[in-house]
């Protein structure tokens, strides 16, 4: 993908989904503190519960239908879409009911509202861009991002983390975190192609509304590079 300038002009007005997950928790917890960031909507089934002059938030139970809603989601140039779900005990169906459906109907009606707007989706580690391997989750997610990159969006981005280690202090972490995190620098240094941060996950975001990026897909070093300040 070509690198643009996405928002060397402006501030980031961004939509955010998931926000009450550990990704998106992390996410906003960047955005919320980052200068770049101008505006932040949060759209979500449930509240995510903090207060900030930056952030308002819709509480929409229903996002397989956004259409009551759509009129307050225009105006924005960059979605950090973070909602998703485990596919242990699930089917197929209802994996990708949650995954592929879900998802393509909040970013068909963002991609028609906002045709400035840079899309980044968070998929994982191992997804499956042909679509055709053993793996179940994997298919799915493939099939999602290949969905999304058809869109008529300024540009989307799929990110694809392994490791995530948490940001301190933050809510919406798995505990088992508590007893792996003491690894991550060693994890960092011996397989970094497999981890990253909350912290590097948000700045890459928010760096690839305003830099863009050579690859529509990226995996955790590429996470990494994006993450970092400009120089």
């Amino acid at each position: 993908m070509k690198v643009d300038q996405h928002g060397e002009n402006g501030k980031i007005k961004v939509i955010i989904t998931g926000a009450t997950g550990m990704v998106g928790g992390g996410v906003l917890h960047e955005c919320l503190h980052h200068p770049d960031v101008e505006q932040v909507l949060v759209l979500g089934r449930k509240s995510c519960e903090i207060r900030h002059p930056k952030l308002r938030e819709i509480v929409h139970t229903d996002l397989f239908d956004v259409s009551p809603v759509k009129e307050q989601l225009s105006g924005y140039n960059a979605c950090f879409f973070c909602l998703g779900v485990s596919s242990i005990g699930m089917s197929e169906a209802e994996y990708t009911k949650i995954t592929y459906d879900l998802t393509m109907h909040v970013a068909e009606a963002l991609a028609e509202s906002n045709p400035d707007m840079v899309f980044c989706y968070v998929t994982a580690s191992g997804t499956d861009s042909t679509e055709q391997g053993r793996s179940m989750w994997a298919r799915v997610k493939g099939r999602t991002e290949n969905a999304l990159l058809k869109l008529p969006f300024k540009s989307a981005y799929m990110f694809r983390p392994g490791y995530i280690q948490p940001t301190k202090g933050l809510q919406n972490t798995h505990p088992y975190y508590a007893y792996v995190s003491w690894l991550y620098p060693a994890l960092k240094l011996l397989i970094p192609a497999y981890v990253t941060s909350q912290k590097e996950i948000g700045n890459a975001m928010i760096h690839a509304v305003n830099r863009g990026y050579e690859s529509s897909i990226l995996q955790c070093k590429d996470i990494a590079r994006l993450a970092e300040p400009a120089r």
